[in-house]
């Protein structure tokens, strides 16, 4: 099935968020891109296309998503998803798949990837803090992308919770 516009999926779309740990650079970003098109047109549920489009920010975001009114994303299916990125990551030399990083923008304003513990320290330093703006991959739909619950100050997310006592996520 070919591939959709981002742009054109419901906001109900389901999302998967995938960062690497560092920025890609256009020579890794094309075929990696390339690749996950193919993966994509390709990629089925119990043998029925999936409606999908893919979102590429910062050279360091990859958004797939999956209208699921004509069908919807299996186990099978999205643990395929997650054995493209793996090799992906192999190839890359990237980590795209690890949930124990978190994302954020330094006082430069640029995309740092760093791990819980290191941000546990900033945080404890005050070198971050609840207006940090922080990438909270665990949003689940189109919609929430496009509203706004992505690149949030951490007061905004989970890490509120995670990392300053004295806030608490909205």
């Amino acid at each position: 099935m070919p591939l959709i516009r981002f742009d054109q999926l419901p906001g109900d779309a389901r999302l998967w968020a995938f960062a690497a740990s560092r920025r890609l650079t256009p020579q890794e970003a094309a075929p990696f891109l390339a690749a996950t098109d193919e993966f994509l047109v390709r990629w089925t549920a119990h043998k029925v296309p999936l409606a999908t489009a893919r979102e590429w920010r910062f050279d360091q975001f990859l958004f797939v998503a999956v209208d699921e009114t004509a069908a919807g994303a299996s186990g099978c299916s999205i643990d395929a998803l997650v054995h493209f990125m793996g090799d992906a990551e192999k190839t890359l030399g990237v980590r795209l798949t690890d949930n124990g990083l978190v994302w954020y923008r330094n006082a430069s304003a640029q995309v740092v990837a760093t791990s819980r513990a290191e941000f546990h320290l900033l945080a404890d330093t005050g070198a971050v803090g609840p207006d940090t703006v922080v990438f909270d991959n665990t949003i689940v739909t189109v919609g929430a992308l496009r509203e706004d619950k992505w690149e949030i100050p951490a007061s905004r997310s989970w890490h509120s919770r995670a990392f300053f006592r004295t806030g608490a996520a909205t």
